[in-house]
């Protein structure tokens, strides 16, 4: 399969992972095995990076995945900005998960604050990927102040609803220069594949893996229905049609001669 390249750095796998909700630090590294993935996203208020040795930190091996702090729970730039300069200060590369999101009900991220932070973050020699609403203007936006990639959500954060944004994401794959990683709502591995169908670059999980009796199990899962759609895309699709249409020729091949 090609790789997926982000900020000029390759990677094999098309499935981002997520560390929060698992019910243990066993049934989260598990998941992170079976997914083959390799960036892992943590979330900076979760864990206490001055003393990596203590938190679930421990647990994720920096030679195997990157590490992808986010700022999961930041209410507007100022805090956003304040977050990622503080991971980087403790040590981490400086690479961001940029979540900007004041809404405490939906979850829904602020695309006013998250381009003010995301410009920041650039001028500041951070690797950004911005989760965004499904906003093709937006989109551009944060492609043209220099964003590694954008990421759209797919539905609510945690909601497992799937690719509910679909002729959004479409447009913003048509126009972006960048990579898309589908982001938040995909619940089962027929949404991954739907995704990667599309023509996104990549999709990120989390609770479709830890809100199950397997993680482990999930994550083969959604490991296999990424490659499968991203494979389908690089194949192409068939048209869609009205009108059905034999899939053999009905004449030619029963002649009296």
């Amino acid at each position: 399969m090609d790789h997926l390249i982000i900020a000029g750095r390759e990677f094999n796998s098309r499935l981002l992972v997520g560390t929060g909700k698992f019910a243990s630090n066993q049934a989260m590294v598990a998941a992170m095995e079976s997914s083959a993935c390799e960036i892992v996203t943590v979330a900076l208020r979760r864990v206490d990076i001055d003393n990596p040795e203590d938190s679930l930190l421990s647990h994720i091996n920096p030679d195997r995945y990157l590490l992808l702090p986010n700022t999961s729970g930041a209410r507007d730039a100022e805090e956003a900005v304040r977050l990622a300069r503080l991971a980087r200060a403790a040590g981490c590369e400086p690479w961001i998960k940029l979540e900007v999101t004041p809404d405490p009900y939906y979850l829904l991220p602020d695309p006013i604050e998250t381009l003010k932070a995301a410009e920041i973050l650039v001028k500041d020699g951070f690797i950004v990927l911005p989760y965004m609403p499904a906003d093709p203007v937006l989109a551009r936006h944060l492609e043209e102040v220099g964003t590694a990639t954008v990421m759209p959500l797919g539905a609510p954060i945690g909601t497992n609803r799937g690719v509910r944004t679909r002729d959004l994401i479409a447009i913003i794959i048509e126009q972006a220069n960048v990579p898309v990683i589908v982001d938040a709502g995909l619940g089962a591995p027929s949404h991954a594949a739907e995704a990667m169908e599309m023509g996104a670059d990549a999709v990120l999980v989390n609770t479709a893996l830890a809100d199950t009796t397997d993680p482990a199990l999930m994550a083969q899962a959604f490991r296999k229905g990424v490659e499968a759609g991203r494979e389908a895309y690089l194949a192409g699709l068939g048209g869609q049609r009205l009108q059905a249409e034999a899939s053999s020729p009905l004449t030619g091949f029963l002649r009296n001669d």
